[in-house]
């Protein structure tokens, strides 16, 4: 539990002390307390925060840490059903953080500007990613070396242009069944897109967002880089951790289908 030791000595409270357990100084110490400024604030997140500090509202740890393991826990339960969870991050602080998050879970992510179209018109998005493939087979197979040379640097800057595009999501082949969004301004389409699909929204949600629009929201910094990597990294840990099981679970049943 959080003690707090409340000195009012102006019109802004000030934690003076505040006793932690291992957990909220780890969050502390990546920066997940730190809002945005008090004059961007979305009341709907007044519910996670605890005080003011030089004009910075700072968010409850504790109730971070509540909602963070709410989504852990199902994140956990979506990767052991085997669903498809799009992992979305396009701000320079998080494009890299996104990228390196996906491919060690094997997760499909956007991580520059989303398309819209994304999930509303996955379709033709599908499309795109197929030509996207076959343009790319095409200069392996060594298919495209007939054309000029102009034609050639005119493919290569179409497949450079789709590769930022597409590269991350080359294998969804179908809707993802959740989605994990870094910073809910930015990507404030694929919220939109994912809401009407019943697609699963986890996102890390910092004072200025509107944390209602999100299923399982996780009010913390989602611009700090330690911030995001402390979520990211509890977000893999749990990824790894139930994959293995799978395999470990699926083997057993393949041993005892073979007793059988």
């Amino acid at each position: 539990m959080i003690t707090k030791k409340i000195i009012n000595q102006s019109d802004e409270p000030v934690v003076e002390e505040v006793k932690l357990n291992p957990q909220f100084g780890e969050m502390i110490a990546a920066g997940l307390h730190f809002g945005s400024s008090i004059s961007r604030i979305n009341p709907k997140m007044k519910q996670y925060l605890t005080c003011v500090r030089n004009g910075v509202h700072i968010i409850d740890v504790e109730k971070t840490a509540e909602k963070l393991q709410e989504a852990l826990t199902q994140i956990q339960k979506l990767i052991s059903e085997k669903k498809v969870i799009l992992l979305v991050g396009t701000s320079v602080q998080a494009k890299e953080l996104v990228k390196n998050t996906a491919i060690e879970c094997g997760l499909p992510y956007i991580n520059s500007r989303w398309l819209g179209g994304t999930i509303s018109n996955f379709e033709v998005i599908k499309k795109r990613i197929q030509h996207f493939k076959d343009l790319e087979e095409k200069k392996k197979t060594g298919e495209l070396d007939k054309y000029t040379k102009n034609e050639k640097a005119k493919f290569d800057k179409e497949l450079t242009i789709l590769g930022n595009r597409f590269s991350g999501i080359r294998n969804l082949s179908k809707l993802p069944d959740a989605v994990i969004v870094v910073n809910t301004k930015t990507n404030h389409l694929a919220v939109k897109e994912a809401r009407p699909k019943n697609i699963k929204i986890f996102a890390i949600v910092d004072t200025d967002s509107d944390p209602s629009v999100i299923d399982y929201p996780i009010p913390a910094n989602d611009d700090a880089i330690s911030s995001i990597k402390y979520i990211l990294d509890k977000i893999k840990e749990v990824i790894l951790n139930t994959k293995p099981i799978e395999k470990e679970v699926l083997a057993t049943e393949n041993q005892e289908e073979k007793k059988a």
